[in-house]
């Protein structure tokens, strides 16, 4: 009875084990979290990683490549929402709203095309081009905020303001990652 019921436990906990990959992969947690510990935002590196499963298997370059594409997300995502209508409708009728929307829109949309090249330099081991695409990406981010300072009487919205922050503090990540590349 004992044996069966020994032969039971190891079989659970060898199932349970393959099911999460987590088990085999404490090196690559090590990794994350130590390549996360030189970012300026550590616990959303850790998450933002944890959440993509590849980064488990990847290398320092690839975490780089996983918080690029991260923030490339974010600013389709942004820009996607700035360019909807029904977005444009909620927030207003004003012309002036419409007109500051759409630049927005139009930073976002190249905040996303500079990141994708980010991608493609980090995929070249060019770290320095890759970091400065990435800078852009979060400076059209800020030209954003810019764009509604220029009209006085517009407030900043603040959904956009709070999609502003987070894709600055990935870009501040994916920065520090490729720091750790050394270019």
């Amino acid at each position: 009875m004992a044996f069966y019921s020994c032969f039971l436990t190891l079989l659970i906990l060898s199932i349970s084990c393959t099911q999460n990959p987590r088990f085999f992969a404490n090196g690559d947690m090590i990794l994350i979290q130590k390549t996360c510990k030189t970012t300026k935002f550590y616990d959303l590196c850790v998450s933002s990683l944890e959440s993509d499963s590849t980064s488990l298997g990847a290398d320092t370059k690839g975490l780089a490549i996983i918080m690029a594409r991260f923030a490339m997300f974010n600013a389709t995502n942004t820009n996607s929402l700035l360019s909807s209508n029904v977005f444009v409708k909620k927030m207003t009728n004003d012309s002036l709203m419409k007109k500051a929307l759409k630049q927005c829109a139009d930073r976002y949309l190249a905040a996303g095309n500079s990141l994708q090249d980010s991608v493609k330099e980090l995929d070249s081991e060019m770290y320095d081009y890759a970091h400065m695409h990435v800078m852009a990406a979060a400076d059209y981010a800020n030209s954003c905020h810019n764009a509604f300072k220029r009209y006085p009487n517009l407030v900043y919205p603040p959904e956009i303001a709070a999609r502003e922050e987070g894709l600055k503090h990935i870009c501040d990540v994916a920065m520090g990652i490729i720091d750790n590349l050394g270019y």
